[in-house]
């Protein structure tokens, strides 16, 4: 396996066996304002160099990741083969979890917060989509819903309950505080579902609020009982929007430049 050495790999005390790694934007073909690693078909970008990229990334890591046709929903699927494909197009989904060496869940962001999942001892991993429609909708719930489930059917699987104590979650990079400026409705369809997270939305002129979404995924997390969660912590560095050397960003870049590219956290068992 050879990464590119701008390229993430989160620091986690995940099993040796497990693997991740999150793409920047560093490593790929495409011109601006896709330049250069991007990874999102969907994005206006040339078709051929969205294939290259995402080659490159398959040649670095060893395998293909399995990129999701996603829609800022909360579904959630098993990965026992290779493309998760329905007439040729992919699943329809923003979650995914495998237990299946190889196999590499990968989701695709550029702002969105990428979660990562795997049990300590490395037999199951996942991946969530979470923009704030999917994070507030319970994304990551229905996500670690069908982790338990894959987990309970190997041996020796903890009981149910002792899950979350036995997971460990790495959180990328996404928009920040400092940029993720929000309407009353994004932070109503959060305190709709839990009135503490009121402490992740400050005030702005004109009925506006700056949200934090890297600690919404947190706090979620936590309600659920993962309490070991790495990564992200809100500060400056995991900006997607503050960092644009580093990082693609969509509500920086598509007024701006005229598009986006897409980043990708990948986990697999190798």
């Amino acid at each position: 396996m050879q990464l590119h050495p701008e390229w993430l790999v989160p620091q986690w005390p995940a099993s040796p066996q497990v693997r991740a790694v999150f793409t920047t934007r560093a490593g790929g073909v495409s011109r601006a304002p896709f330049d250069s690693l991007n990874l999102g078909r969907p994005s206006g970008d040339d078709m051929a160099a969205v294939d290259t990229n995402r080659r490159r990334v398959a040649e670095a890591i060893g395998h293909a990741p399995v990129f999701m046709g996603q829609v800022h929903g909360v579904d959630s699927v098993e990965l026992p083969q290779a493309e998760p494909a329905v007439a040729g197009r992919p699943i329809e989904a923003d979650a995914c979890v495998t237990s299946t060496p190889g196999v590499v869940c990968a989701v695709r962001v550029a702002d969105c917060l990428p979660v990562l999942l795997t049990d300590e001892s490395g037999r199951v991993v996942a991946a969530a989509h979470a923009g704030w429609r999917g994070l507030a909708a319970g994304v990551l719930e229905r996500n670690f819903q069908h982790f338990e489930m894959q987990l309970a059917r190997l041996p020796g699987a903890p009981e149910p309950g002792a899950v979350a104590a036995r997971t460990i979650a790495w959180l990328g990079p996404c928009i920040g505080p400092r940029a993720f400026e929000v309407g009353p409705e994004v932070r109503h369809a959060f305190l709709d579902r839990d009135e503490q997270a009121a402490r992740h939305f400050e005030p702005r002129p004109g009925g506006k609020w700056m949200a934090d979404l890297a600690a919404l995924g947190h706090m979620r997390l936590q309600a659920l009982g993962i309490a070991r969660i790495f990564g992200n912590d809100s500060s400056p560095g995991w900006c997607t929007s503050g960092n644009p050397s580093r990082f693609f960003s969509h509500r920086r870049d598509s007024i701006a430049l005229g598009g986006s590219g897409r980043m990708a956290a990948c986990i697999w068992i190798d």
